[in-house]
């Protein structure tokens, strides 16, 4: 599975292991329009990953009471 740029840079920066120079690449991403809906996208990505992993039933949607 290839990862696309903008979750590289995302996992890097969760992971506290970023450079500036990539931290500068999120931010001028991030302010994009077209670059905010890529690096959007690598963040739903991301948390619906952490949200099956912490789920038992290994679902990503949100939990029920």
């Amino acid at each position: 599975m290839s990862f696309s740029r903008a979750e590289i840079l995302i996992n890097k920066l969760i992971s506290n292991k970023i450079s500036e120079e990539e931290l500068a690449e999120v931010l001028a991403g991030i302010s994009d329009d077209e670059g905010g809906k890529t690096y959007s996208d690598a963040l739903e990505i991301y948390f619906n990953r952490l949200l099956k992993e912490n789920r038992p039933n290994g679902e990503a949607g949100p939990k029920e009471s």
